[in-house]
């Protein structure tokens, strides 16, 4: 079992006498023990009041030089092993995903471009503003966007997703196994688009255990774990599924300038992106300019980030001012730092 230990150390604070605690993560958790076997709880979500306040400081002063970063459309190659190419899998909740901690040891150089692989371990930071936005990670509210799918019956059939701030693209992944229409991925950083996400959705679409298809069976023997994988057969279901990187405003922008432009998403997928205050205008925007008008946000958060200022309340009243949507809490997990599923919707829509 593979457990990623993920804090920030100053070493003149005593952690102890502070009270910083860790959640763990572990790809092979089960129901009953995933509080304790999950990677992390979150962007900045657990840390002493003094290191909270130094990063957010630290915040503060960075953004004062945050550039916009340009939107950019990722091509699948026609190659397909050559995207799990040194890839090591692992599997959790029966979906196929890269080991992050490979990835973190042998992405560098051409792989690395944007340097954010690198930036992120020397630093023992999961978050570096305007560079590196978490996408190398899979986050604990992940795991309950997925449940409350199951639990509430979301459906997904003929479908338009777009998985926001996907990271891993586990969300779309699922939307993908709905029987989707079409799937689109977006994360900040085009390593994690290249290293990460279009590697799960081809594990996840071809080869042995592929188990995503339009009326394909979907009860596929889970494949091996933590080896190699090779794309085999038909990847069908990659016609349905287009990749983009680059900041929220300016994909939004790309997608609707495009010379063949997209239809508006049916279903929008998004889980810890409101973590940052300063962020929540773009998000808002892109949500209005990119959902359907009957259609659906689903948002997967905790209720307060320490360190950062952001949560689910701190939205919510965000959204509210705006006049735009309007807003339910679906859902509230209590075990360990409380989380919420939040659905939002356009004011006028059915």
């Amino acid at each position: 079992m593979d457990f990623r230990f993920d804090f920030a150390v100053d070493e003149n604070e005593n952690s102890e006498a502070d009270g910083d605690f860790l959640l763990l993560y572990s790809p092979n958790h089960k129901q009953e023990s995933r509080e304790k076997s999950r990677e992390t709880a979150g962007p900045a979500a657990d840390c002493s009041p003094k290191l909270a306040a130094a990063e957010h400081r630290d915040e503060a002063a960075s953004k004062k030089n945050l550039c916009v970063k340009a939107a950019k459309e990722h091509s699948i190659p026609e190659d397909l092993n050559k995207v799990l190419e040194n890839k090591v899998m692992e599997t959790v909740l029966d979906l196929s995903h890269v080991k992050l901690s490979v990835v973190e040891m042998t992405c560098s150089g051409d792989t690395d471009s944007e340097g954010i692989v690198s930036k992120s371990v020397s630093s023992h930071s999961d978050l570096i503003p305007g560079v590196y936005e978490g996408g190398l990670k899979i986050w604990e509210c992940t795991f309950d966007l997925m449940d409350y799918f199951s639990e509430a019956g979301v459906e997904f059939t003929n479908k338009t997703v777009l998985d926001l701030g996907c990271g891993a693209g586990l969300l779309g992944i699922v939307a993908l196994q709905g029987d989707a229409a079409r799937v689109h991925f977006q994360d900040y950083n085009s390593t994690v688009i290249d290293e990460i996400t279009l590697p799960n959705v081809v594990a996840n679409c071809t080869g042995e255990g592929r188990r995503v298809g339009r009326g394909e069976d979907t009860k596929a023997s889970q494949p091996p774990s933590k080896r190699p994988r090779k794309a085999q057969g038909s990847p069908d279901v990659l016609s349905r599924c287009r990749f983009f990187s680059g900041e929220w405003s300016q994909v939004s922008q790309l997608l609707l300038n495009s010379s063949q432009p997209c239809s508006k998403y049916d279903v929008i997928l998004t889980s810890e992106t409101i973590y940052n205050p300063d962020y929540y205008s773009a998000l808002h925007d892109t949500l209005a300019q990119l959902l359907e008008r009957n259609g659906r946000v689903y948002l997967a958060s905790k209720v307060h980030y320490f360190g950062v200022g952001g949560g689910i309340y701190l939205f919510e009243k965000f959204i509210e001012e705006k006049n735009v949507f309007r807003t339910s809490v679906v859902k509230t997990i209590d075990q360990g730092l409380q989380r919420c599923i939040m659905e939002i919707a356009f004011k006028n829509s059915s």
